[in-house]
């Protein structure tokens, strides 16, 4: 089984009063995203399902990259990929998911290097990855999403997707 963990691309920034939830993509980061969505395509990759945090620039993150895929089912809301959810909740809600071969998570920094972490090394806190917006991780999982087993792949940045397009 493969994991796919992205996190959403560039978002407009807080307003002083404003909801983090409401935040938008913005228009260029939209545009890279993209051509991120296409590098991933390019690349060959196939998803069965596409998991997103309920936040809006994550929702739109999954779905530009559910549009580069035109016949691909539409993401789903996955609640524990918000922000404040605790690492370990988020890996405990993906088991769900371990009959897909290939799953894509979008969610948000800290916890989506701490959901790595966990599959990589089965501690949150060992691998310290992070995850810069847009970029990319690839974990080759067990037939299960449980602590520890899992192998890196690769990690690759919204630019080095969208070069991979061409």
């Amino acid at each position: 089984m493969m994991l796919y963990i992205l996190r959403h691309a560039a978002a407009e920034e807080a307003a002083s009063a404003g909801d983090d939830g409401a935040r938008k993509l913005t228009e260029r980061s939209k545009e890279k995203m993209r051509g991120a969505a296409s590098g991933l395509r390019a690349m060959g990759l196939k998803f069965n399902v596409i998991l997103t945090s309920p936040l809006v620039r994550a929702a739109e993150t999954a779905e530009i990259v559910s549009a580069a895929y035109e016949n691909t089912q539409p993401p789903q809301v996955l609640p524990a990929l918000a922000t404040g959810v605790a690492a370990a909740d988020a890996v405990a809600a993906l088991r769900a998911f371990s009959k897909h071969e290939d799953v894509m998570i979008v969610g948000h920094e800290p916890q989506l290097s701490a959901i790595a972490s966990i599959l990589l090394t089965g501690a949150g806190d060992v691998a310290h990855l992070k995850l810069k917006t847009g970029g990319c991780i690839t974990i080759d999982l067990p037939t299960r999403f449980e602590r520890g087993g899992g192998e890196l792949r690769w990690m690759l940045t919204h630019r080095q997707l969208r070069a991979m397009r061409k």
